[in-house]
């Protein structure tokens, strides 16, 4: 039987017995960070939003890789639904690769990245400035080449990142982008100042998931859910635990499940469901319906009522929390998941195989 490591690890316990003790650390660091941005980085963050604004961009375009990919999601759907303003995800190949050069004239290009030193990232950004873009670099290091080629810039001050699994970066990426949405709208963001204390209660209960990892222990793959808001956790949930567990997981919108995935899914099926409390759980409920039709061991993350009608779960404190601010609570347990799962079957979160910190595509 495998013994779950301390959380958060006992920094003088010695170094060969505590895998994922920098991880669980960084984890634990969350509510620290997110007040550390309402304090002091949500005016400087607003100072940028209002530049931008008056500048009125006509498009926005996100670029972002990996776990930075799913924040940039987040964005897309905050600005689309908060704002309006039509957005796409870039594909940097066409300029990286085959050297296009659109005309971005009065288009936002945000880039987020942790680092902010992957060639791909920095170099179109760059193209994207020269074709007339408004370029915004996200990151958590303002002396990055990223931040140095983008005419604007948001610190999200996680401060550094040792674990190669990315958590606290994420969070801090999406109140940021959050404070920067809010500010492009003319609000002040008062509505995030719920998050620290909530996210702190919630890395407390790091027993109920542990009963949770459990069941996926000996897992062979996995499936997570959602819809709306919600969808950006359910691509961020998958890749931690492919990343650290190297267990398959399959992360689909719910409508997209529909349209033939759900053919996989069995009574064998492990299926984790990001219930956000809002629109986007309601669209959601026809999928959760048909998933229990299909007697899968469905999981939710969400509120009590949708909790109590699935196989297990994990209950959000979604009442007082706007539908659009849950995906920064949604994930922590999700991010408790992932490193307990790959606690239980013997490996170290804190180092997958085959991965680097800074991935420097092109």
């Amino acid at each position: 039987m495998t013994t779950a490591t301390p959380y958060p690890p006992d920094p003088q316990a010695p170094r060969n017995e505590l895998p994922g003790r920098i991880m669980a650390r960084e984890m634990a660091e969350q509510p620290a960070v997110l007040r550390r941005i309402l304090s002091q980085g949500a005016p400087a963050i607003r100072e940028v939003a209002q530049q931008i604004a008056a500048r009125a961009p006509r498009f926005v375009l996100l670029t972002a890789r990996g776990t930075s990919d799913n924040a940039a999601l987040y964005a897309k759907y905050l600005l689309e639904i908060r704002l309006g303003l039509p957005c796409g995800l870039t594909s940097m190949s066409t300029t990286t690769a085959y050297g296009a050069r659109p005309d971005l004239t009065d288009v936002l290009v945000i880039t987020v990245s942790q680092s902010g030193g992957s060639p791909d990232l920095v170099a179109s950004t760059r193209a994207a400035r020269e074709a007339g873009a408004i370029t915004l670099a996200v990151t958590n290091n303002p002396d990055s080449p990223l931040a140095g080629v983008s005419e604007y810039h948001v610190d999200i001050m996680a401060g550094p990142e040792r674990a190669l699994p990315a958590t606290k970066t994420y969070t801090a990426s999406l109140l940021a982008l959050y404070l920067f949405v809010e500010g492009l709208r003319g609000g002040n963001g008062t509505a995030a100042k719920v998050l620290p204390d909530l996210a702190e209660r919630l890395l407390a209960r790091q027993d109920e998931v542990r009963s949770l990892a459990a069941r996926y222990r000996f897992a062979e793959r996995m499936v997570i859910t959602s819809r709306g808001y919600g969808y950006p956790t359910a691509k961020e949930a998958a890749l931690k635990l492919m990343e650290t567990s190297y267990i398959p997981a399959l992360a689909y919108s719910g409508a997209d499940l529909l349209h033939g995935p759900l053919a996989m899914v069995d009574n064998v099926s492990p299926v984790i469901a990001v219930v956000t409390d809002g629109k986007g759980g309601e669209a959601l409920r026809p999928v959760l319906d048909r998933l229990r039709g299909r007697g899968a061991d469905l999981v939710v993350i969400g509120p009590r009522s949708h909790v109590e009608r699935a196989s297990a779960g994990f209950v959000l404190p979604t009442e007082e929390v706007a539908e659009e601010l849950q995906p920064i609570l949604e994930i922590l347990p999700l991010q408790l998941l992932a490193y307990e799962v790959t606690i239980a079957r013997g490996q170290d979160p804190d180092s997958p195989r085959a991965l680097a910190k800074v991935t420097e595509t092109r």
